[in-house]
């Protein structure tokens, strides 16, 4: 059976998708991307995100949780160098942007890699592809508003209410943001990613005053020797900065979504590889740079799991209010996170579901051209996030984490293995490469793939959760077999009518 799902097939186009005649060419003759592929999924978008919202888009795509959240407890474990972890992450995964950039300017699709993958590695690759990428972010849709809740309980007017209340409104407000139109959810992710910048700018700029002045911070003076003398940028040894390499890559779940805009963007050619090559410095000066500014201003032994460490350094500095503002912050990247996750999982859903491999609801459109139905069914997921917070709120972000890791390894993967088929059509003379492109290839997209087959291994290394996490692989890959066995009669039946 499982032999049987992994073969390699192409199916025809969608039964409704509008076709475009061809005309015969020679066998080495590259052809135009429309007259290779068609989907009708990408069919019914409006173009109404501005080269600003992809801009943004893509700065937010690069900030969110992982940093805010996830970074106070990964520098309590592995010390300064959580910035040689944030580096090397955000390299391979500019990498795997720079592929789907690349796959964007042959053929601009809203069901991005899913659309290439039912290219270029049959059907059965784009309903991989698309599941697991609905995994991605329906796990971190619950990680986030997780998140949410539990920044909220920083402020103790709010300590009081449950954190699956806090939770359940969180997603409720962002679901009825994201069905009215994408034009308001890009204005929306445009300010969240202002605020998430600018904050961060404002943090790194006291930061930088604290350090040239020498003010002390919770009766330390900041400065270089706050690493040097607390076990220099390994105090625990190399081991624990690998073990925290799955939660880094959590941190960089969203930089694929610039991809998934550029069905609803007009001239995607000029917009998408400006927003793409920034994220690189963005990285940069982000990550790489709030690490070393956090371990310079307390010992890294003061972070901890439970705050922000951007809360933890402002709540100690004396300035009236800047713990409550920072965290108002992240409280914001938490849900533009969110907002975000059901934005990208409702325009994949749509193009498996043309193609009759998800449920056939989550093609509908609204009348704003709002793919109602897998935004829907991912708020749906997020529901029992509300759950696990009711049944386990202290471990809800950390057992979501692992999965949402899972399917960001298996999404990177994904878009690595379609550019390297693709890579191989234009050798072959099938396909023309666009001007814009992933350097180094075949090479990049090895490395990348060991990379993340490494990542995986490092999970199961790490023990509990992680463990866990990579132990129930195989029972994912089972239900993904299950699910295409469920569904191949229809495919077929769609299939045969799209023949005739």
């Amino acid at each position: 059976m499982s032999e049987q799902f992994l073969e390699d097939e192409k199916r025809p186009t969608t039964p409704n998708a509008p076709t475009t005649p061809t005309a015969p060419t020679t066998p080495n003759a590259p052809t135009t991307p429309t007259a290779r592929h068609v989907d009708a999924g990408d069919a019914g978008y409006s173009k109404s995100l501005k080269p600003r919202h992809v801009n943004m888009i893509a700065i937010g795509g690069a900030i969110g949780t992982g940093l805010f959240l996830g970074a106070g407890g990964r520098l309590a474990d592995a010390g300064p160098s959580l910035f040689v972890a944030y580096a090397v992450c955000g390299v391979f995964a500019f990498l795997v942007v720079r592929a789907l950039g690349e796959l964007v300017l042959y053929r601009p699709s809203s069901g991005a890699f899913v659309s290439y993958a039912r290219e270029f590695l049959g059907e059965k690759g784009a309903y991989t592809a698309g599941w697991m990428y609905f995994l991605n972010w329906a796990t971190t849709g619950i990680a986030d508003i997780t998140a949410v809740a539990t920044y909220t309980h920083y402020w103790h007017l709010f300590s009081d209410i449950p954190q699956w209340v806090i939770a359940l409104i969180a997603l409720a407000v962002v679901l009825t943001v994201n069905l009215i139109s994408v034009r308001i959810f890009g204005e929306l992710e445009f300010w969240f990613a202002i605020v998430k910048v600018g904050a961060l700018l404002v943090f790194m700029g006291i930061a930088i005053f604290l350090l040239v002045t020498r003010h002390p911070v919770d009766g330390v003076v900041p400065g270089p020797s706050l690493i040097t003398d607390n076990g220099g940028i390994f105090p625990n040894g190399l081991m624990p900065m690998l073990l925290i390499i799955q939660g880094v890559v959590f941190a960089y779940a969203s930089v694929e979504l610039v991809g998934v805009t550029a069905g609803e963007t007009e001239n995607p050619e000029k917009i998408m590889p400006k927003a793409i090559n920034s994220i690189m410095w963005r990285v940069g000066l982000f990550y790489v740079g709030s690490v070393v500014l956090l371990s310079m201003l307390m010992p890294w032994n003061r972070y901890s799991s439970g705050q922000s460490p951007f809360v933890t350094v402002l709540s100690h500095i004396g300035i009236p209010a800047a713990g409550s503002v920072m965290n108002l912050v992240v409280l914001t990247a938490a849900m533009s996170s969110l907002n975000s996750g059901l934005y990208s999982t409702g325009r994949i859903l749509r193009s498996m579901a043309v193609s009759g491999s998800a449920p056939r609801f989550t093609a509908r459109m609204s009348r704003s051209q709002v793919p109602y139905g897998g935004i829907l069914l991912t708020s749906g997921m997020c529901v029992l996030g509300v759950g696990l917070n009711y049944v386990v709120p202290a471990d809800a972000f950390e057992i979501v984490l692992n999965f949402a890791a899972i399917g960001i390894l298996a999404t990177w993967g994904m878009i690595m293995v379609c550019h390297l088929f693709f890579w191989r059509k234009t050798r072959a003379g099938e396909l023309t490469r666009p001007s814009y492109r992933l350097p180094g290839s075949p090479w990049t997209e090895i490395v990348t793939l060991a990379f993340l087959a490494t990542v995986l291994v490092l999970m199961y290394a790490d023990g509990g959760a992680g463990r866990t996490t990579v132990l129930c692989v195989p029972l994912i890959a089972a239900a993904l077999v299950a699910g295409w066995y469920a569904i191949r009669r229809r495919l077929a039946r769609d299939g045969a009518r799209s023949d005739g």
